[in-house]
């Protein structure tokens, strides 16, 4: 993580007062300056206005720096962010600078990065303008642009005659003023800037007055399930570009998971494309034009559609077994279809069966799936073989299909597990999970699942995504069971039988376990009030079930895909969930404590289950 120690001032002196911060030598011998004042500062201008600051993480403390300043008499406060984002970040964000110009008053600058860091989080910019806890001025928050320019025309006395109403401010400025000496602090001085005009002299120099920014704006705050994919589109977007890859490969099953990564390039493809045909000149464009290979000469090639863009960038394949269902197939080629990557579909059983027969050489034994006379063993490493060679074909496929279709380069392949998967461990070690990239790696089902929903209202062609977020999830790794199989799923196989836990369960785990900081008994003891309408002994068993399981399998979080950053309760271990991969996984203290609370509440167990 990161971390922002506050800066401590000199012993013995005014949390207003700089220090002296000595300069290279380099601007003693152009500008004849050898140091600058540095501290906990603001300053003044020529022509009375002041300007203070604080940082990206001040705003969030409980004694946040612009409360000092505004204290002080400073009118406008600056922040440079560099806040990365999640869902439903952004309106925390708007009411902590609402609220601290509304209770200050004053004038709040927010400008924020934009673009990925290099790694798993990305910056969402969204730069602000706040004036007495009215935001007037706000720029995009998701943008394949890298710079975003906002601008408001403020009257700063609207800033003193707001604060001059409010009793309970000049009280606590005049104390503040008395505890730093008595006449208040005058900051630092800065004699030749001039920040403010009078609207009277533009007019009279037969310029055009700006028009004041009076009015609060509308908020524009996106659902949830329109971050899910237009975060993780610039993401993605900024790393095709940076890489120098030629596209990306998904290996697309037709389920929820992987068609919401197919979606989410999609909707990368139809920010860029409607970026480069606005400016085909513009920057867009141009790394458009590179990453499609079509930079070449003079030309001011940008493409027609969405649709083009996908066929140059997106290359999906159905890698399907005799445990496949048509359902899932044909859901994979409808949306590649709809999308316009380059599709195939193709069956990996030889590959499979090659496998088997060496093993079958090397130790005269063949497995069986369980349904077929097998134990559990073999199931799974039946069910594995089949994962984990998908992974290779990905990876063969990554490098030989821009060859295949007469281009250079390489191609990113893109990985499409669940938060909750990963939190859970149900996912293969080096199978599909493994990836170059993750979009979906940190983003649970439920939000998946209403993504897919609201893409199919919001583009047309998109129907595919709403019947695919409404079937149920299927691994289809084991044989088909005629008599159990739905219409729905096309298969007997489902995830949330196969984990022993829903996904929604899952969610309620993983923000206890990271968000709450819960372990085993503290977990209980929260859900048995929120699940108050099943037996505590109900609770007890799904807990313990919980946490065998993320024991059992914490240690596929050391070699998970970089994902996307998006929920706070991320079970990568690489950056945001820094804990142990080695655990006890029979919790023994843990679970014992649980029993006994269990064991002290038998009424409560009897009136559930009556």
């Amino acid at each position: 993580g990161r971390y922002f120690p506050a800066y401590p001032p000199p012993a013995n002196s005014s949390a207003n007062t700089p220090e002296k911060h000595l300069l290279p030598t380099t601007f003693g011998d152009q500008f004849g300056q050898r140091d600058v004042p540095f501290g906990l500062y603001h300053l003044q201008c020529a022509d009375g206005t002041t300007i203070g600051c604080e940082s990206c993480e001040e705003l969030w403390t409980p004694h946040a720096s612009h409360i000092d300043l505004a204290l002080r008499g400073v009118e406008i406060i600056g922040n440079g962010s560099g806040s990365h984002h999640e869902l439903r970040k952004l309106s925390t964000r708007m009411e902590l600078m609402i609220s601290a110009t509304r209770k200050c008053g004053g004038v709040y600058l927010y400008s924020n990065q934009r673009g990925c860091d290099g790694g798993r989080t990305y910056y969402d910019g969204c730069a602000m303008i706040v004036i007495n806890g009215r935001i007037v001025a706000q720029a995009p928050q998701f943008d394949v642009h890298d710079v975003n320019v906002i601008a408001a025309t403020i009257d700063l006395d609207d800033v003193r005659s707001y604060r001059a109403s409010n009793p309970a401010f000049g009280i606590q400025a005049a104390r503040m003023a008395t505890e730093e000496g008595g006449g208040g602090s005058s900051g630092l001085m800065c004699d030749n800037v001039h920040l403010t005009f009078d609207p009277m002299v533009v007019s009279s120099l037969n310029k055009n007055r700006p028009k004041l920014s009076d009015e609060s704006m509308a908020l524009k705050i996106a659902a949830p399930e329109e971050e899910c994919c237009l975060g993780p589109a610039c993401w993605l977007w900024d790393f095709l570009r940076r890489s120098g890859a030629a596209g990306f490969f998904l290996p697309l099953s037709g389920g929820a998971d992987s068609s919401s990564v197919a979606a989410i390039v999609s909707v990368m493809c139809i920010l860029v494309t409607k970026a480069a045909r606005e400016d085909p000149e513009g920057d867009v464009a141009k790394e458009c034009r590179r990453v499609c290979r079509k930079d070449e000469g003079n030309s001011l090639w940008v493409p027609s559609d969405p649709q083009e863009m996908a066929s140059f960038v997106l290359h999906t394949t159905f890698m399907g077994t005799d445990n496949s269902s048509n359902v899932t197939n044909s859901r994979a080629k409808r949306l590649g279809d709809a999308i316009g990557s380059y599709h195939l579909s193709i069956k990996i059983d030889l590959m499979v069966n090659a496998v088997l027969q060496v093993f079958q050489l090397a130790t005269g034994h063949m497995p069986r799936f369980q349904s077929r006379g097998g134990t559990i063993s073999e199931d799974l490493a039946l069910q594995n073989i089949q994962a984990r060679l998908r992974m290779v074909i990905a990876y063969l496929m990554a490098q030989l299909l821009p060859w295949v279709r007469g281009r250079s380069g390489f191609l990113l392949v893109l990985g499409s597990a669940n938060v909750d998967e990963g939190l859970r461990g149900y996912m293969t070690k080096y199978d599909c999970s493994s990836a170059d990239l993750n979009p979906i790696g940190a983003i649970s089902k439920g939000d998946l699942k209403r993504m897919l929903i609201f893409l199919s209202k919001e583009y047309p062609g998109f129907d595919v995504l709403a019947e695919i977020a409404n079937a149920p999830p299927t691994a289809e790794l084991r044989p088909i069971d005629a008599a159990t199989a739905t219409a729905e799923a096309g298969h007997s196989q489902t995830d949330e039988e196969d984990m022993g836990m829903s996904y929604e369960e899952l969610g309620y785990f993983g923000r206890l376990r990271k968000i709450s900081r819960c372990g085993p008994v503290s977990m209980f003891k929260k859900l048995t009030v929120t699940w108050s309408h099943l037996a505590p002994s109900e609770v007890a068993a799904k807990v313990k079930r919980f946490f065998y399981y993320y024991s059992l399998n914490r240690h596929k979080m050391t070699t998970i895909t970089p994902a996307y950053h998006a929920e706070a309760y991320s079970p990568d271990d690489n950056r945001f969930d820094l804990r142990q991969f080695l655990y006890n996984t029979r919790w023994t203290r843990q679970f014992a404590v649980i029993d006994d609370i269990v064991a002290q509440h038998p009424d409560n167990d009897k009136d559930k289950n009556d």
